[in-house]
């Protein structure tokens, strides 16, 4: 038999618990539209999505949902490679010197395909070819996209230094 203190313990953990769930899947959908209006957006519609498919998803809430949330991004964004033939060809921007002390700035000064693909590919551990089926784009765009925005966040933590020193 459940003791009361237990069951309220219970229910405190498993609130502290969708408390730190949503928390994390605003923060995934504010690293991909970069917008905190666009953000909520976007979780909530995800959030409706996966309420509707309660049945199907229940197995896997937490990888379905924060797909939706993906999803959603996407369609709200709309990223798309800049199909560049060469990554030596692209050049790096030099970030805002504003964004300094904001939190996630060297993701968020990303163009938006390129902080698609460095957020689920690379944050969210997605493959190359996953990353491209959700995108709507070859490999080759995933790979390229990935290795300049890698370039830029090591262009951005080099400048960073910088203006420590």
């Amino acid at each position: 038999m459940l003791e009361p203190m237990h069951f309220v313990n219970e229910i405190g953990t498993s609130y502290a618990n969708l408390i730190e769930e949503m928390q994390s899947q605003y923060l995934l959908s504010f690293l991909l539209t970069a917008d905190h209006d666009k953000a909520e957006q976007c979780l909530v519609s995800a959030i409706g999505e996966c309420r509707e498919g309660i049945g199907v998803s229940m197995d896997w809430p937490r990888f379905w949902t924060r797909r939706a949330v993906i999803k959603h991004a996407i369609q709200l964004i709309m990223p798309a490679p800049e199909h560049a033939d060469d990554v030596s060809r692209i050049s790096l921007k030099e970030p805002a010197r504003w964004a300094d002390n904001i939190p996630f700035a060297p993701v968020l000064l990303l163009d938006a395909f390129e902080r698609f693909v460095f957020v689920i590919s690379i944050l969210e551990g997605q493959s190359d070819e996953e990353c491209a089926i959700l995108l709507r784009c070859s490999r080759r765009d995933v790979m390229m996209a990935r290795v300049l925005s890698l370039q830029r966040q090591s262009s951005t933590d080099v400048q960073a230094g910088e203006v420590l020193q």
